[in-house]
């Protein structure tokens, strides 16, 4: 499985995003489209956005922070305390 987290280094949910991929021991690659123009560009192109986070896994492109939906994507199961809160 190939993560992407296109990002800027001010963008709070760009944090939250790389900060869940972490706390599930997930590998991905931060690529910081402030200083790269033409990941930039690649990240518009696939997403049709120009905001961040853009997350890509595999073909499949998150626009956002979307926990419900990488966990879907990624087939993570809910921590004990975060099946409590959703109860």
């Amino acid at each position: 499985m190939k993560v992407k987290v296109y990002s800027t280094p001010g963008c709070p949910w760009c944090n939250v995003a790389k900060g869940f991929l972490k706390s599930h021991n997930l590998d991905f690659q931060d690529i910081d489209v402030s200083v790269d123009e033409k990941a930039a560009q690649e990240m518009i192109k696939k997403s049709g956005q120009m905001g961040v986070p853009v997350i890509e896994i595999d073909d499949k492109i998150i626009i956002g922070f979307n926990k419900p939906v990488l966990e879907e994507i990624l087939s993570l199961d809910k921590t004990e305390e975060e099946k409590k809160n959703s109860t």
